[in-house]
């Protein structure tokens, strides 16, 4: 089992990729009906919220790494 010492597992592998997940954070939380997202304070969101604006990013990652593994193109859905 992982010891909790405060080392941030989520770093990003691509630094350079940082500027576009920001981004698609903040798109997806608009979409989600959470303008301001950069703004706001995420502690005083419900997690539930927070989980979703993750949650959808993941989603739509996966979907960019398959479309990219089956040489498909195009913006993926959600």
């Amino acid at each position: 089992m992982a010891s909790n010492n405060n080392n941030n597992s989520n770093r990003i592998v691509v630094p350079a990729a940082r500027q576009a997940l920001d981004q698609m954070k903040l798109e997806i939380a608009n979409e989600l009906g959470l303008a301001n997202y950069d703004s706001l304070d995420k502690g005083n969101l419900p997690s539930r919220q927070n989980g979703y604006v993750g949650g959808y990013m993941t989603k739509r990652l996966v979907e960019m790494a398959q479309q990219s593994m089956s040489g498909g193109g195009g913006t993926p859905t959600l």
